[in-house]
């Protein structure tokens, strides 16, 4: 080997060396989708790529795709920077794992750590599967289910979404039968976190980031939670009312029991009063007629109780 391939090859390692010894020198960017990871196709996505390091610029590539790079300049912002990266109307050539750097020199390669891998999925490229839960889609608190998808084609991977989680999927194999495939998901023990609307895709080995459409949504409720229990208790129902307005009524019922009792002890007192009255008005007529009768009739003849009046018994009725 001649001494000029010799030193053009030590220069090209050098070179190398160089350029790999400049990646990573900073800390590493944070890069996430808006809105989300899971873009239908023909719609707009972008990628936010931000730092606490105020980087010059940012770097943007897709994984196995070198022709892709993408630069932005950076933007201040509370002391950090950030750059943003439009992607739209997008195709399933968009599909792919990303990852973003951050550069002091736009024309150097000293480039940040990457950020963490991001997975832009294209949906809307199959037929959509069909989703249902077995036993059912209501559940008691501690209880299993089973979300079973399937779908006509004969997919290789069934994925399964929450509506609000787009970062919390669930992964399965498909299994084939025929020239169709399923795939069951099995969720449990239920808790109220466990309820939402969820959804499910499927996919192809060769292209895991295009997916097919969502199935319709199927929505999953969680009852009978002990924990619930005590907040439900304090909310306001038809039945019970709210515990505030029982207070509220205790105080006037009281009242009104007490004035009850006061009247009917005053009513106690005020009649036999009223009934001695009566029978000291009375007496001395049933002397003097007492007396008319003893003139006139027998002592055998004399009734043994005393008469009664019944003028008295209805001045007693009155009260």
């Amino acid at each position: 080997m001649s001494p000029v391939v010799i030193s053009l090859t030590s220069l090209v390692f050098f070179f190398i060396q160089r350029i790999w010894a400049q990646v990573g020198i900073y800390r590493k960017p944070s890069l996430l989708a808006q809105p989300g990871p899971l873009v239908k196709s023909g719609r707009n996505v972008t990628l936010h790529c931000c730092s606490e390091i105020v980087f010059e610029s940012f770097i943007l590539q897709r994984e196995g795709v070198s022709k892709d790079t993408l630069y932005l300049a950076g933007q201040r912002h509370l002391g950090g920077s950030y750059a943003n990266f439009s992607m739209g109307p997008v195709t399933a050539a968009h599909a792919g794992t990303y990852r973003c750097f951050g550069s002091l020199n736009h024309s150097s390669h000293e480039w940040s750590a990457p950020s963490g891998p991001l997975d832009i999925m294209i949906t809307g490229l199959h037929q959509k599967p069909s989703l249902w839960a077995q036993p059912g889609t209501v559940m008691r608190s501690g209880e299993n289910v089973t979300l079973s998808c399937c779908s006509e084609s004969s997919f290789d991977v069934y994925h399964l979404s929450r509506d609000g989680q787009p970062h919390e999927l669930w992964l399965a194999k498909g299994q084939r039968h025929g020239g169709a495939s399923w795939a069951d998901f099995t969720l449990g023990p239920a808790h109220p976190a466990l309820g939402g609307t969820y959804r499910c895709y499927g996919s192809f080995n060769p292209s895991p980031c295009e997916w097919s459409g969502p199935s319709d949504p199927l929505y999953l409720s969680v009852t009978g939670n002990s924990s619930n229990s005590c907040f439900l208790s304090t909310k306001p129902t038809p039945q019970t009312g709210n515990p505030g307005h029982l207070h509220v009524l205790a105080g006037p019922l009281v009242a009104i029991i007490f004035l009850a009792v006061l009247l009917f002890f005053l009513t106690r007192q005020w009649c036999p009063a009223k009934e001695n009255a009566a029978i000291m008005n009375r007496e001395p007529e049933v002397d003097r007629t007492v007396s008319r009768e003893e003139k006139t009739t027998p002592t055998s003849w004399r009734p043994k109780e005393p008469l009664h009046d019944d003028s008295v018994y209805m001045e007693l009725a009155t009260c």
